[in-house]
């Protein structure tokens, strides 16, 4: 496994205990009296960093859901096409995310959007998905036009 992929499954790693850490303080602190403000926020910042990356790890693996009802009986030129056919239509699906999640960013950019309690810049969690949407493209390309033996 490469340095980077390393890197990244750490990063979303920590990021997903954070956001199980934070909710768990926040749960005992309302039974307790002592609510901790902005976990919600923080939840989903660490949330949308664990699910992004995930998205794009899952993508490099290979390992998302898939079902072989068909393809198990085609033979390896029919595997083939529909291995090709289902990145670019992965790829397609993701460009359209893509594509919205842009205009959003770019209509709200100088909005200077905060989040309520803690001012967390959301305009900066858009970039950083939209960066893991293209990056989670472009290994689907990569895939699909990579020649396969």
């Amino acid at each position: 496994m490469s340095a980077v992929r390393q890197a990244i499954i750490l990063i979303g790693g920590v990021a997903l205990l954070w956001a199980t850490a934070t909710d768990t303080v926040a749960v005992i602190g309302r039974h307790i009296g002592l609510p901790l403000r902005g976990s919600i926020e923080l939840v989903q910042l660490f949330v949308l960093v664990a699910g992004s990356l995930a998205l794009l790890v899952a993508t490099a693996e290979q390992a998302h859901a898939k079902v072989h009802l068909l393809v198990d009986r085609m033979g390896d030129v029919g595997k083939a096409a529909m291995a090709r056919l289902s990145g670019l239509l992965g790829a397609a699906f993701f460009t359209g995310l893509l594509a919205g999640s842009l205009w959003l960013m770019a209509d709200l950019w100088s909005g200077h959007e905060e989040s309520e309690l803690l001012g967390v810049s959301w305009r900066w969690m858009r970039l950083f998905a939209n960066l893991a949407l293209a990056a989670t493209i472009a290994v689907l390309l990569g895939q699909t036009f990579r020649r396969r033996k």
